[in-house]
């Protein structure tokens, strides 16, 4: 059974060090994402329908909304431990004004990087720190991470070239009547997704309005849905006491069971792990705080 072994979260996204024995469905992030092997054996992803090696050598790059799944092609008894970046790009522009496209859709223009013995050295580092530490400030957490992620980034040219970036994969305008399905999407994360609903209010036949939702977010509804509800789910766990039947009832789930098992699958603990794990940062002493997530 997948299991977490650390998890860090702030202003900066998700930090998780997570245990894998077993598959993820495909899911996605609004966060840009870098998984690093940190141990055990070798596994890959699959992002945009390509499969992502993880290896020693090598680090898998999700960019922010692209549809991802992890493989995990070793026996069950055989397990790989993932150093996983949920990164919000909010936080990299606020560092590094030419990391401020770190939400674009081709921020990453592959999906796998090689790893130099340099950047194996920083993850070893980042990962033994976030292992054995007791107590991790957070201006120490922040500077742990950005160097790591400056380390991964640093192998592939072009990512501070914003305007050749937007030159390539220029930002689409979201179509109103997707910004209304959406709005209306968020207004509700535990209403049970109604796509001919949704297709109706926003005036469209459920054709046009599947092709205008994917091209304007790169996903389905049905997985935009299912990351607005993840992520209710972990603000809900992490900033409240409420038994997780109750967090599980109030996001719409008939059961515990269904809530954990929905859990599971998009991150590889349940809830009840995620919340006993997790280690919540403040920002830094005169920091700005994170904006609104989705």
């Amino acid at each position: 059974m997948s299991s977490a072994v650390k998890i860090f979260q702030g202003r900066f996204g998700r930090i998780a060090l997570l245990d894998m024995s077993a598959p993820l469905v495909g899911h996605a992030h609004h966060h840009c994402h870098i998984l690093i092997k940190a141990g055990g054996s070798d596994s890959a992803f699959m992002v945009r329908g390509v499969r992502a090696p993880l290896t020693d050598d090598t680090a898998v790059l999700v960019n922010a909304w692209e549809p991802h799944a992890y493989v995990h092609d070793a026996r069950p008894d055989e397990r790989t431990l993932i150093l996983a970046l949920y990164i919000e790009p909010a936080w990299l522009a606020e560092i590094q004004r030419s990391l401020a496209l770190s939400g674009h859709p081709r921020f990453f223009p592959q999906t796998s990087v090689r790893l130099t013995p340099a950047t194996r050295k920083i993850t070893e580092e980042f990962v033994l720190e976030l292992w054995w530490a007791d107590e991790v400030s957070p201006g120490r957490l922040e500077d742990l991470l950005f160097n790591l992620i400056i380390a991964v980034v640093e192998s592939y040219a072009g990512w501070r070239d914003l305007a050749g970036l937007l030159k390539v994969k220029p930002p689409v305008a979201m179509d109103p009547r997707v910004r209304r399905a959406i709005a209306l999407m968020k207004r509700d994360v535990a209403h049970e997704l109604d796509v001919d609903d949704l297709a109706a209010q926003a005036g469209l036949s459920r054709a046009h309005f599947f092709t205008l939702f994917q091209r304007d977010t790169r996903v389905t509804p049905l997985v935009y849905a299912n990351v607005l509800r993840f992520e209710a789910a972990v603000q809900r766990l992490t900033q409240s006491h409420e038994p997780v039947g109750d967090v599980a009832h109030s996001l719409g789930f008939s059961a515990p069971g269904h809530f954990s098992r929905f859990f599971r699958s998009h991150l590889g603990i349940t809830p009840g792990d995620y919340r006993r794990v997790v280690n919540l940062f403040e920002p830094p002493s005169g920091a700005a705080s994170s904006p609104d997530l989705i």
